[in-house]
């Protein structure tokens, strides 16, 4: 057995190994560590994006929570105008029935009054009639008929 010693083949392996090592790093290690970095890189981008993201969605959610509660109160705000509005119209329709109905009342009781002014004075001829007519009658005998007339206007009149 040979003592193991530094020969020959020990040093050109060794400078093989050492020019192995160089071209390992130069051409593989190299690329693989840019392969490795970009890919780092590109994880670190898409987690901030992720992160972004997030905080984008919930800037999102929270604005969308505050137009959705604007538009209940503006929907609140409408339809509390539609119903005071409502009401109004209501009370302004209710105030034009009872003018109209007042209106129709007073020509209906004006109406009234003429028509009960002219029976009267229908039933006041009659009666001047009837009472010539009586008392032609009972006297047998014609007076002067604007004379009788006069007096009988004077004693409904009275009446």
């Amino acid at each position: 057995m040979n003592p193991v010693g530094i020969n020959g083949t020990l040093i050109v392996q060794f400078v093989t190994f050492v020019i192995l090592v160089a071209l390992l790093y130069k051409y593989m290690y190299g690329p693989l560590r840019k392969v490795m970095d970009d890919r780092r890189a590109k994880i670190a981008d898409g987690l901030a994006a992720a992160e972004r993201g997030k905080e984008e969605m919930a800037l999102a959610q929270k604005r969308a929570t505050e137009l959705l509660r604007e538009a209940k109160e503006k929907a609140a705000e409408i339809i509390a105008n539609a119903e005071r509005r409502g009401v109004e119209l209501r009370e302004e329709a209710q105030g034009k029935a009872r003018e109209e109905a007042d209106r129709i009342i007073a020509s209906a009781r004006a109406e009234i009054d003429v028509e009960t002014n002219r029976a009267r004075e229908v039933l006041r001829g009659q009666v001047v009639e009837l009472v010539v007519n009586g008392t032609q009658r009972i006297l047998h005998r014609e007076i002067d008929d604007q004379a009788h007339r006069d007096i009988i206007d004077r004693m409904v009149g009275q009446l």
